[in-house]
C-alpha cells in the first residue's frame, strides 16, 4: 500500500457505525418484556433480531482495533492515548449514568451495582444485576477501557508480526474465540439462569460475553485486519460478498449452540467485511456510506448507544407503551423510539463529547484532512459501545 493511503478518511467505516448501533438498539427494544409488539408478530420479530445485538457489539469491538491502528502515529505516548480515549468515553457515560438513575434505574439497582458501573468496573463482577445494572450498554464501555489500556503493548506485539503471518495470526485467534464457548459448556455451573430468556447460565454469560481479557481477542483480530491492509495483504475481498457472508453467518448464529452465536460465527466475517469497506475508501470506490447523512449518523453512534436504551425503558416503565395490538403501530412505536434517541443523541454529541473532545482530547496540531480519521479528525471515531446492554 503507497504511504500516502495508510493515513487515508475512511468515512464509509463511520457510517457504518449506526447501523451496528441500530441493530443493538432492534435487539433491545422487541425483548421481552420491551417489545411493542404482541402475540405471534412479537414472536416472529424477536426471533429475526435476536442475534441483532451480538452481532452490533462485536462489530465495534473489531471495529475499535482496526480503527485505533489505522489511526496511530508514530511518536504517539501511552498517556497521552490513554487521555483522549477517557474524554471520549467517560463524560457521555456520567451523562448517561445519571440520567438513567433518574429516570428508572434508582428503583431497581442497590448502590453496590451502581459504584463499580459508575466506575466502569461492573463488567468484572459474575453477577448479572450488576453487569446489567443502571444503564445496561455501559457493559460494553467497561471493556473497551481494557482495550485502551492494553493497546500500546498490544499494537507494539502486533506491529513486530511479520505480514506474511498475519492471515495466521487472524485463524489463531478465531479458533480462540471458538474455544471460550465450549470451555464455558464443559466447566462452568448452567445454573443460575440468565434472565431474559437467554439460554446461558449466569457464569456461562459472564464467561463468554462480558470478560474482558477474552473480548480482547475480538479487539486483536480488528488490529490485525488493519495491519493486513496497511502491509498490502488484503486479498481484495469486496464488500457485497463480505455483507453475504455475514448475513449467512447471522442466519448460522440461530441454529449452533447458544454460546456459539454470541460472537465467534460471526467474528471472520465481521473482520472482513471492516477491511473490504476500509479498501473501498483507500481505492475511490463508490460507497452510499460516504453520504453526509450516514456520516453525521455514525458520528453521533456513540451517543445513541448509550442513550437507546434508556429511551426504550423510559416508554416501558414510565409510559406503558408496550405491547401494543397491531405491527404498524408497533413499528411506528420504534420509529419513535429511534427518533427520540437519535435528538437526544444529538444534544449528547454537541453538549458534551464534541466539545470535551476539541477542548481536552487534542494532544498535536490537526493533520491535513485527507490524512485524518475516519470523521475527519485526528482522534479515531469509533463507537465505543462500545458496543452494547443487557444482551449486548
Amino acid at each position: 500500500m503507497p504511504a500516502s493511503a495508510r493515513f487515508a478518511r475512511l468515512p464509509s467505516l463511520t457510517g457504518m457505525r449506526f447501523f451496528a448501533a441500530f441493530s443493538v438498539f432492534l435487539f433491545h427494544s422487541t425483548l421481552p418484556p420491551y417489545t411493542p409488539f404482541s402475540g405471534g408478530s412479537a414472536e416472529t420479530v424477536t426471533h429475526v433480531v435476536s442475534k441483532a445485538g451480538w452481532l452490533g457489539v462485536g462489530f465495534f469491538f473489531v471495529l475499535s482495533g482496526f480503527v485505533l491502528t489505522w489511526s496511530a502515529r508514530p511518536g504517539d505516548r501511552p498517556r497521552q492515548f490513554w487521555r483522549r480515549r477517557i474524554v471520549k468515553i467517560y463524560p457521555n457515560h456520567v451523562v448517561t449514568f445519571v440520567a438513567a438513575l433518574a429516570l428508572f434505574a434508582w428503583a431497581k439497582n442497590t448502590w453496590k451495582q451502581e459504584v463499580p458501573n459508575l466506575l466502569l468496573l461492573h463488567t468484572w463482577i459474575p453477577d448479572a444485576k450488576t453487569f446489567q445494572s443502571v444503564n445496561p450498554p455501559s457493559w460494553s464501555l467497561s471493556v473497551e477501557i481494557v482495550f485502551y489500556l492494553c493497546f500500546p503493548w498490544l499494537h507494539r506485539v502486533i506491529q513486530r508480526i511479520r505480514p506474511e503471518r498475519l492471515w495466521l495470526w487472524v485463524g489463531i485467534l478465531a479458533a480462540a474465540v471458538f474455544a471460550i464457548p465450549a470451555i464455558a459448556y464443559a466447566v462452568l455451573p448452567g445454573s443460575p439462569t440468565m434472565p431474559l430468556g437467554f439460554r446461558a447460565s449466569v457464569w456461562q454469560y459472564w464467561f463468554v460475553w462480558q470478560l474482558p481479557p477474552f473480548r480482547m481477542l475480538e479487539f486483536a483480530v480488528g488490529i490485525l485486519m488493519a495491519r493486513i491492509v496497511m502491509t498490502g495483504r488484503w486479498i481484495n475481498f469486496r464488500v457485497v460478498p463480505a455483507l453475504a457472508l455475514v448475513a449467512v453467518a447471522y442466519v448460522a448464529e440461530m441454529w449452533v449452540p447458544w454460546l456459539f452465536g454470541m460472537s465467534a460465527v460471526t467474528l471472520v466475517p465481521v473482520a472482513l467485511l471492516i477491511a473490504a469497506m476500509a479498501t473501498t475508501d483507500i481505492a475511490g470506490r463508490g460507497s452510499v456510506l460516504r453520504h453526509r447523512a450516514f456520516v453525521w449518523l455514525g458520528e453521533v453512534s456513540f451517543a445513541f448507544y448509550l442513550v437507546h436504551d434508556i429511551t426504550v425503558h423510559v416508554f416501558v416503565d414510565r409510559f406503558g407503551l408496550s405491547p401494543v395490538h397491531s405491527a404498524p403501530a408497533a413499528a411506528g412505536l420504534l420509529a419513535l423510539e429511534v427518533a427520540i434517541s437519535v435528538f437526544f443523541s444529538w444534544l449528547l454529541h454537541i453538549g458534551v463529547e464534541r466539545p470535551l473532545m476539541n477542548r481536552f482530547g487534542r494532544t498535536r496540531p490537526p493533520l491535513p484532512r485527507d490524512s485524518a480519521g475516519p470523521t475527519g479528525s485526528t482522534e479515531p471515531s469509533h463507537n465505543e459501545p462500545a458496543e452494547a446492554a443487557r444482551a449486548s
